[in-house]
């Protein structure tokens, strides 16, 4: 066999993964709603009547979603772990994580995303609260 037979039938073999792959989003139903990604495909100029590249693009979004809040999960037990290590003479009796926006921020600026809060943003309840109201 030469070299032009065996790059036929390996692109014979990806036409056949592809196909059956896109055959099987027919009958997987996304986390994120096909009228959803319609809408926003829409709005950025993109009509597509195939429900299958629909439904592609939701997987993409899905994993994409997956992946920045796993990032942003790290970055948040990176922090709180930190915290825990300065004030080792205290013992921690709350166990819950609490994501912050500087968590999302970090998480998505590894995907190239840059995220700038508001002026009157607030990661925390005591923020932007005067320091007389704190003491009644």
């Amino acid at each position: 066999m030469n070299h032009n037979q065996q790059a036929t039938g390996s692109r014979h073999d990806d036409d056949a993964a592809l196909s059956e792959f896109l055959a099987s989003l027919m009958e997987y139903t996304p986390t994120i709603p096909d009228e959803l990604v319609e809408h926003y495909l829409g709005k950025s100029g993109f009509q597509c009547p195939d429900v299958r590249l629909i439904r592609l693009v939701a997987v993409a979004t899905q994993k994409f979603v997956a992946d920045v809040a796993s990032d942003a999960l790290q970055h948040c037990k990176a922090r709180q772990a930190a915290v825990v290590k300065d004030k080792r003479d205290k013992q921690q009796k709350d166990k819950r994580l609490i994501l912050t926006m500087d968590d999302l921020s970090k998480a998505l600026r590894e995907y190239g995303v840059n995220v700038k809060h508001q002026e009157y943003f607030a990661d925390s309840p005591s923020t932007g609260v005067d320091s007389t109201s704190r003491e009644e």
